[in-house]
């Protein structure tokens, strides 16, 4: 089986690549070849199959088509500039999200046309592609109503992603992101970023700021769940979806204050004192648009599974990147 993942160098890229790694196999067939892409050549792992590293833009002329002509079995297309920078530098991110998505699609039906290809895509989309009026809490029938560039971004990436596979040019899965919390690393320049900072750092005896209310509301998963979101949208049959390709994932629905309250739970208040309250407008007008609350009864009907309190994300984060050692 030869997998490409694109987006190869991120976060969530690297973590998805060590899993494939550690297991060696997906969905039963063992894993022969990696083709790891990104805007940086991503670190070539150890790996007993083959491996390439690309740096890669995808709204790059005729680079799509150079990645697709390796003709992978599945493709992870996981690269996109994230919300507050697509926000803020408007171009960039139509041209990276979308001109980049589209062109890697329109390679994938091209390179079809030459000889017969179908491989499997996992989109990632985002729960910003909803957005006000919202209910209390979004079904994944729920119209989509962006209201950043960012969500119309990856709403539109959901809807080529479902004509694409409506016409057989590959069989395509798009999963929603919760907001990730906790990303390990230093802030990015995601509107949400401070939902993972405000436990990352105090974790590890920083100090944090937290630019908006305690009230705010949203949903959430960890990391190691995206992971899992991930491997298992690349194994489960498609079929189910019918002509709805893309999936609300599971997550937790928590405040602010309440992600504080399961820090002073897990590690003591000396952590909680570490918080410090700086509002930022600009933060709060983009977060205010956001949904809070889903039900993700689809992606839950297929075996997706995330963690189910904050306490649980704090223990994964503890587990996985700090080694199960606090400095704090």
């Amino acid at each position: 089986m030869h997998i490409m993942v694109i987006g190869a160098a991120g976060m969530i890229g690297r973590k998805l690549v060590a899993a494939l790694v550690a297991n060696g196999e997906l969905g039963g067939r063992p894993i022969e070849t990696l083709t790891l892409a990104d805007i940086v050549a991503p670190p070539a792992p150890e790996f007993g199959g083959t491996v390439e590293t690309v740096a890669a833009d995808l709204s790059g002329e005729n680079v799509a088509a150079g990645l697709v002509a390796r003709r992978p079995d599945l493709i992870f297309h996981l690269a996109a500039v994230v919300s507050g920078e697509a926000e803020a530098e408007f171009e960039k991110g139509y041209r990276v999200n979308l001109d980049g998505t589209r062109a890697l699609f329109d390679a994938i039906r091209l390179e079809g046309v030459r000889e017969p290809y179908c491989p499997k895509v996992v989109f990632t989309s985002s729960i910003v592609v909803y957005g006000e009026p919202l209910p209390e809490t979004i079904e994944d029938t729920y119209f989509l109503t962006p209201l950043t560039s960012y969500g119309t971004q990856k709403a539109i990436g959901e809807l080529l992603l479902a004509d694409y596979s409506r016409r057989g040019f590959f069989d395509g899965i798009g999963i929603r992101l919760p907001t990730i919390s906790i990303r390990p690393g230093k802030p990015n320049q995601a509107a949400s970023g401070f939902f993972s900072s405000i436990l990352r750092e105090p974790l590890i005896g920083q100090e944090a700021v937290l630019p908006v209310e305690e009230s705010v509301r949203h949903w959430f998963a960890s990391p190691r769940a995206a992971t899992g979101f991930l491997l298992h949208a690349a194994e489960i049959d498609t079929a189910p979806l019918g002509f709805r390709r893309s999936l609300t994932m599971p997550g937790l629905a928590a405040t602010v204050g309440e992600e504080i309250e399961a820090l002073r739970r897990v590690v003591g208040e000396k952590a909680v004192k570490l918080i410090r309250r700086e509002p930022n407008p600009a933060v709060a007008k983009i977060i205010a648009g956001w949904p809070q609350t889903f039900n993700a009864r689809r992606a839950s009907a297929l075996g997706f599974r995330a963690e189910t309190s904050f306490d649980e994300i704090i223990r994964v984060h503890i587990e996985d990147e700090l080694q199960n050692t606090l400095p704090v």
